[in-house]
């Protein structure tokens, strides 16, 4: 039985890919985060995390890729979010083996964390992420247990500089689960769509206890303290928003908040000291 076991480890090893390209920030920390890192030989324009991928060649937005610039690179794998049809179909034209994988909600996350590490031949380190990423969601739920729900705005969308054509968090979204995983409650939870567009009127009649902004910090990279305290003066400015009057806006350019991947423990952290009377990450 050993020699066997021994042998299909050896068989998994060589079929293993060599040459990987991420489409999407998540994927590629994932693929680090399982021990495939020196094998991704691109990612796209804002994969930032880990350090090392800052050094690696990019192969456009995740909306957007460069189909052409990704084949002449000669993966033997290529990770793509399964909504991008069009681009899989493309890939696939050109030969390309494409592995599609879906994060928009946590189970989502814990699948796309699965199957990536049965692709790369890591199941085993797959399986040791995906607890660790529950045990930590599960602490900061019972952190927050018992204690006075908080309602949350999370706005990421906007027009630089005014406080128009937002998009915020809705239901459906993993971003919403993290929100009530940390003891919040999002005013948008019934919106019937993951990221809703809304106007000031509806933030005043909803009258949230916090609002979390990174609308115009898509480049979550690079982004000074200058530019939060703009940001949380833009909430000020607005007539009958209570959360700015109390001091409870919080301006972030992290990537933890919109990368549903391995650091999806951090965003909730930081959401539970937001909420609970803590300071922005």
């Amino acid at each position: 039985m050993r020699n066997l076991i021994l042998v299909l480890a050896a068989i998994a090893a060589q079929a293993a890919p060599m040459r990987i390209v991420s489409t999407a920030p998540s994927f590629t920390e994932t693929a680090f985060a399982l021990g495939a890192g020196d094998k991704v030989v691109a990612v796209s324009t804002y994969c930032h995390f880990p350090e090392k991928a800052n050094h690696l060649p990019r192969i456009g937005s995740y909306l957007k890729p460069n189909v052409e610039a990704i084949a002449r690179l000669k993966p033997d794998l290529v990770l793509v979010h399964a909504e991008q049809k069009l681009v899989i179909d493309q890939m696939k034209a050109l030969g390309l083996n494409v592995l599609p994988l879906r994060n928009n909600t946590l189970e989502e996350v814990m699948a796309s964390i699965r199957d990536l590490g049965a692709a790369l031949g890591t199941s085993p380190a797959a399986a040791k992420l995906e607890a660790q990423l529950r045990a930590r969601l599960k602490a900061t739920e019972e952190a927050s247990r018992g204690k006075k729900p908080v309602s949350m705005l999370f706005v990421v969308g906007r027009t630089p500089g005014k406080l128009d054509g937002m998009v915020v968090v809705g239901k459906g979204s993993f971003l919403n689960e993290l929100i009530r995983a940390a003891g919040g409650r999002n005013v948008f939870a019934d919106a019937p769509v993951a990221y809703p567009k809304i106007s000031v009127e509806a933030i005043l009649r909803l009258d949230p206890d916090v609002i979390v902004d990174m609308g115009d910090m898509a480049e979550t990279t690079g982004v000074s303290d200058a530019h939060k305290r703009a940001v949380v003066q833009l909430w000020k400015d607005q007539s009958g928003i209570r959360a700015a009057q109390q001091g409870r806006v919080f301006a972030v350019a992290a990537d933890i908040f919109v990368v549903p991947g391995p650091r999806i423990p951090e965003a909730a952290e930081a959401f539970s000291l937001m909420l609970h009377g803590g300071a922005p990450r």
